[in-house]
């Protein structure tokens, strides 16, 4: 268990980095589009149709992403009151059946449904962009895979807390 622990921590230590940096680096570009569209809009009365929608394609792809990292991090919006209401073994059991329940949704909704909307939508192109809207859809599976991923490291360390305390208790 000791090793798979050392693998699993050192594989979401390297996926932390490459999700994070894709986010600021998402963040960082969206700043400069909003600024460059909030300029030509106002100050040179000619607003800029790429950059607009460019923008709003990428807060589609910063928002899916920076979820599946901080359901990673496992700092997502939680109701921990009747979790925090059991024993410390009944409450790991209570966040493995909630990463579960994330879990299925995010293979059926985001990975197999996302994945089925982008193939259908590569032969749509987007008029400003002039780009396969599939390629735009295409967030929600890598999302998914993202949130898959976190998830199978996450039960490996609850299931590992839950040892520990068996061992202890």
């Amino acid at each position: 268990m000791e090793k798979l622990l050392f693998w699993t921590n050192t594989f979401k230590t390297v996926l932390d980095w490459v999700v994070e940096r894709a986010c600021i680096a998402i963040m960082a570009v969206l700043t400069i589009l909003v600024t460059y569209q909030v300029v030509t809009r106002y100050v040179f009365d000619s607003p800029s149709a790429v950059s607009e929608v460019l923008s709003r394609y990428m807060f589609v792809w910063l928002v899916l992403i920076g979820g599946a990292y901080v359901f990673g991090l496992r700092e997502h919006m939680a109701i921990s009151y009747v979790r925090d209401k059991f024993p410390p073994k009944i409450g790991i059991i209570v966040d493995m059946l909630t990463e579960w329940a994330i879990a299925i949704f995010a293979y059926i909704v985001m990975w197999q449904g996302g994945y089925k909307a982008s193939v259908r939508q590569m032969w749509q192109q987007d008029s400003a962009l002039e780009i396969p809207m599939g390629v735009i859809y295409s967030a929600l599976p890598i999302a998914g895979a993202l949130i898959l991923f976190y998830f199978a490291i996450n039960q490996v360390k609850l299931i590992n807390k839950f040892q520990q305390l068996r061992v202890k208790g």
